[in-house]
């Protein structure tokens, strides 16, 4: 029995790391082929210091922005849809949702801010980087 299970083990393992492996790489290639753009999402100051807004991309969970913190991240060219909820949700409020279509090289900035009507909600800047293109961010090489 414990060499099955030991043999279990490794192979969880061994998967794991070839699936990390993967997705860095599929990240880092698409960063060098300039097929995306950066986005940004930042917290508003009226937030409570007790909630975070969990930050979706295409019913996926990428982040959970705490007080005094922000999301940067590359995103695939393409149209997307980003998705906040604030938490935790003791109200039972419904996430909010925001079409966006992602141009490469370009920076996307969002900010997440509370209503009391509608819990949290994206507000798009209207900053110059989201009007000029700007360099892709380059992937590590450590």
């Amino acid at each position: 029995m414990n060499s099955r299970h030991n043999f279990a083990n490794s192979i969880f393992l061994i998967l794991s790391f070839a699936c990390a492996i993967f997705i860095t790489n599929t990240e880092t290639q698409a960063r060098d082929t300039h097929t995306g753009g950066r986005l940004i999402v930042q917290r508003a100051p009226n937030f409570g210091a007790d909630l975070v807004a969990q930050l979706s991309i295409d019913g996926r969970k990428v982040a959970d922005i705490p007080r005094d913190q922000h999301y940067e991240g590359f995103v695939p060219a393409g149209r997307h849809v980003l998705t906040v909820l604030g938490l935790p949700n003791t109200d039972f409020r419904r996430p909010t949702s925001v079409s966006l279509t992602i141009q490469s090289g370009r920076t996307y900035i969002f900010t997440a801010t509370w209503r009391a009507d509608r819990g949290v909600v994206l507000q798009r800047s209207k900053s110059a980087s989201d009007t000029t293109r700007v360099p892709p961010v380059k992937a590590s090489t450590r």
